[in-house]
């Protein structure tokens, strides 16, 4: 039994050929902070016949089982990543949509340190940091 089989047991669901395929794709590095269409788009290419409606319906099984976070970036438009191990941020450029993932330990300590001063016991945060690349590659628009 392949990885992506045990995590789809291990979540309790049914080991399917679509879920077995977005799980694939959604290991490779490219595939990180992808939305359903494009995930959908990708199964296309490669030959898959999976619905659009199935994707999403799959993505939000994966949400719900904890295999994917999903995100809401600026864009409007969610888009999904394998829930990591290790905790991370985004940084997400307006004009061309990179997102960049970093960990900082200085900005997790501080965050630590607010909670504890309002009496809040961190469960869990999200920190997006929004702001255009500045370097030649990206697709800057009109900003």
């Amino acid at each position: 039994m392949t990885d992506g089989n045990l995590a789809l047991k291990k979540a309790g669901l049914k080991v399917t050929l679509p879920r077995v395929k977005i799980l694939e794709l959604m290991q490779g590095p490219e595939n990180q902070h992808i939305s359903a269409e494009d995930l959908y788009k990708t199964l296309l290419d490669i030959g898959e016949e999976i619905g659009l409606a199935t994707v999403y319906r799959v993505l939000n099984q994966f949400d719900d089982a904890g295999i994917v976070t999903r995100h809401h970036f600026e864009s409007g438009k969610a888009v999904f990543e394998l829930a990591s191990q290790h905790h991370h941020d985004h940084l997400v450029c307006l004009s061309c949509g990179k997102v960049i993932e970093f960990s900082d330990d200085v900005i997790e300590s501080r965050q630590d340190e607010i909670a504890m001063k309002h009496n809040i016991k961190l469960t869990n945060h999200s920190l997006y940091l929004y702001g255009v690349c500045t370097n030649d590659e990206c697709d800057h628009g009109d900003t």
